[in-house]
């Protein structure tokens, strides 16, 4: 009987020990978070983390997936001279178009910044048009533009006595074309990041400069340039990521040509693993971008981190 007691007796202490333990695990913002974003962690290892893990492993195996042959596949990479060009012209592309697409967002965020905000809406949805557009068909109407034979951008520049310019047929005007194609599609993310980090900015620090003297070039380089460089630095992380990955603006337009000088590491991995049927090499091309990627993101995160400790 005692012993039945006690055991008796322990139950609602253990219940309301683990009711005490529910408790504080609820009340932790911590915990809760974590609960939270579970489904959301679920689905990135799902669609990004397995994928990114089997991307590695098929890297490893032989043209038939049958043998594993370790760093092989990117070893003949790397001695291939077309690959190196797709090195080459990866990082010229991404680093090229996100200084372009940084400096107009830029500047149209500014312009926009100052209109009143009935014009303001407009000119903001008409901005966001190229953006909304989907690149694979929004890159159909510049392919059109750019052809030798019908092109209306070549008719505008006979017309003031320029000659026609072979937009998809030389090399470096291929290249040019498809940096203004992504340029064109990608400016208005940046413009509405921007256009929201300049309305973050408290219009008193402009007021103190305007009393202390400070001209327009002042203002911008000593309050709205520090009080934005978290989001500079962010947003152009991530136009470098999806930039470096840009698939359907090379393959609609040039479609890796001329000689496959325009390959960008995804038009080369999907002619590479998905047309010539070799999809172990395939993966270890879009490898490639992982290293280069993580550089990038190290050093840009590393910056935001720093300042954001300065600032506390």
């Amino acid at each position: 009987m005692a012993n039945g007691t006690l055991v008796a007796g322990n139950v609602p202490v253990m219940a309301g020990a683990r009711a005490g333990s529910l408790k504080r695990f609820a009340r932790r913002r911590s915990s809760i978070a974590f609960v939270m974003t579970l489904p959301l962690i679920l689905i990135i290892a799902g669609l990004v983390a397995y994928p990114a893990a089997y991307a590695i492993y098929l890297s490893t195996l032989n043209r038939r997936m049958t043998a594993f042959i370790g760093l092989g596949n990117f070893e003949i990479l790397l001695e291939s001279d077309t690959f190196m060009m797709v090195i080459w012209q990866s990082c010229f592309f991404a680093i090229t178009a996100v200084l372009l697409k940084a400096l107009l967002g830029f500047w149209l965020a500014h312009m926009l910044h100052h209109i009143p905000n009935k014009g303001q809406r407009k000119w903001r949805g008409m901005l966001l048009v190229p953006w909304v557009i989907p690149p694979a068909l929004s890159t159909l109407g510049w392919w059109w533009m750019f052809d030798p034979n019908y092109s209306s951008i070549n008719f505008l520049l006979n017309t003031f006595g320029v000659p026609s310019v072979p937009w998809l047929g030389h090399p470096w005007w291929a290249r040019i074309a498809v940096i203004i194609v992504n340029v064109w599609y990608g400016t208005p993310f940046f413009m509405i990041m921007y256009l929201a980090a300049l309305k973050s900015v408290p219009e008193q620090l402009y007021e103190a400069a305007s009393i202390d003297g400070a001209d327009g070039w002042q203002r911008l380089r000593f309050i709205t340039l520090p009080m934005m460089r978290n989001i500079i630095s962010i947003t152009v992380l991530f136009s470098l990521i999806v930039t470096f990955a840009n698939y359907d603006i090379v393959r609609v337009l040039t479609n890796g040509g001329p000689r496959d000088l325009t390959h960008v590491f995804a038009s080369y991995a999907f002619q590479v693993g998905i047309l010539s049927a070799n999809i172990p090499r395939g993966a270890a091309v879009s490898l490639f971008m992982l290293p280069i990627l993580a550089i990038a993101s190290f050093f840009i995160l590393r910056g935001v981190m720093r300042r954001n400790k300065e600032e506390a």
